[in-house]
């Protein structure tokens, strides 16, 4: 893997915001539709996602993927079994059926297995009024259209693969840092 890019960007957001130092670091690639996992010491991983539908952007009721520097604000989900269904943050009860056919879609937008729900850092851009990702409820979080991974799909989130959002979660405390790029 190619990884100069990734290990620039990512000294670069350490330097705007110290305070990920000792985390991992999450970078998404919006035109690759692909998270990335800094975890100095660690050889980079990645992972595949999906992002808006609607493209990038970063005003409320856009159902844009917004770019910029963010944080994990909250971390929920850690004892949920794999599908579970949460709505308003909370698990419902439910396992939803995992769709794994290319474009496959289900009942709504769901919210499966973890979710990381990000906070903007960058005043104007993601954070405050109509732009503020943590307002607009952005998250990494599982989905059970998983055969639409890997393409532009959802309504503002970066969604995961239950598998993968299960796999990553433990590694990702809370401030750790995510970048969202539209491309490198």
């Amino acid at each position: 893997m190619h990884t100069e890019w990734l290990q620039r960007v990512v000294r670069d957001a350490l330097v705007r915001e110290p305070g990920g130092l000792g985390r991992p670091v999450l970078v998404v690639r919006i035109d690759e539709q692909r998270l990335y996992v800094v975890d100095h010491g660690h050889p980079p991983e990645h992972y595949p996602v999906s992002t808006a539908a609607n493209g990038v952007g970063n005003r409320q009721g856009s159902n844009q993927t917004p770019p910029g520097l963010h944080r994990v604000a909250q971390r929920i989900g850690d004892a949920a079994p794999a599908g579970a269904i949460f709505r308003g943050r909370v698990p419902t009860g439910e396992i939803a059926p995992v769709l794994t056919v290319p474009g496959e879609r289900g009942p709504g937008d769901r919210i499966t297995s973890r979710i990381l729900w990000l906070e903007g850092l960058e005043a104007g851009r993601n954070r405050g009024g109509e732009v503020d990702s943590f307002s607009r409820y952005i998250y990494i979080h599982g989905t059970d259209e998983e055969g639409r991974i890997g393409t532009p799909a959802s309504h503002g989130c970066i969604r995961m693969r239950n598998p993968d959002i299960i796999a990553l979660f433990p590694r990702v405390p809370l401030h750790s840092l995510v970048l969202i790029l539209p491309d490198a």
